[in-house]
């Protein structure tokens, strides 16, 4: 490679790194949503980030252009306005939308075993593949009776 490819490839690597890193997540947080005391727009920007859209499912309200995803950024910073806690407003959109609207599942009884599931197939795989390899251990060879040690020997003998 010379000299001028090499500098092209290079400076092309670096436009690719720098995009790839600066790209992050589209927003779709519209101008008139936002909040103009930037400490309440910061939570409510964190909370948003963990309520699913119910439209898309795979994003969360704050990277959805659906309408009920803006519908629900404006009842989350209403919330917050009203002088809500975090917690309260999580509250009161779960009271409304249900569990299934955190992208993050809260841990209770209920949900324990959604938790919970992820361990119990790594330690029931763990402990099967420690239960074959140790079978396979124990079946070893068996030593030859006296009957099939002495046709071995006559077939050895033969040749």
């Amino acid at each position: 490679m010379n000299r001028a490819t090499a500098s092209t490839f290079s400076l092309a690597s670096l436009v690719l790194l720098l995009t790839l890193l600066f790209s992050g997540v589209a927003q779709a947080v519209k101008p008139d949503e936002v909040l103009a005391d930037p400490g309440l727009e910061a939570r409510a920007r964190a909370l948003s980030e963990g309520l699913r859209c119910m439209v898309c499912q795979n994003q969360s309200i704050d990277e959805s252009d659906a309408d009920l995803a803006r519908d629900l950024r404006v009842l989350v910073r209403q919330r917050i306005v009203a002088g809500d806690t975090d917690q309260q407003v999580m509250d009161y959109i779960v009271s409304r939308y249900g569990e299934f609207v955190l992208l993050k599942p809260r841990f209770e009884p209920r949900t324990a075993l959604l938790w919970g599931a992820p361990i119990i197939l790594l330690l029931a795989g763990g402990l099967f593949i420690a239960l074959t390899a140790r079978s396979r251990r124990s079946t070893g060879t068996k030593s030859l009776t006296t009957e099939e040690q002495a046709a071995l020997d006559t077939i050895l003998r033969r040749d």
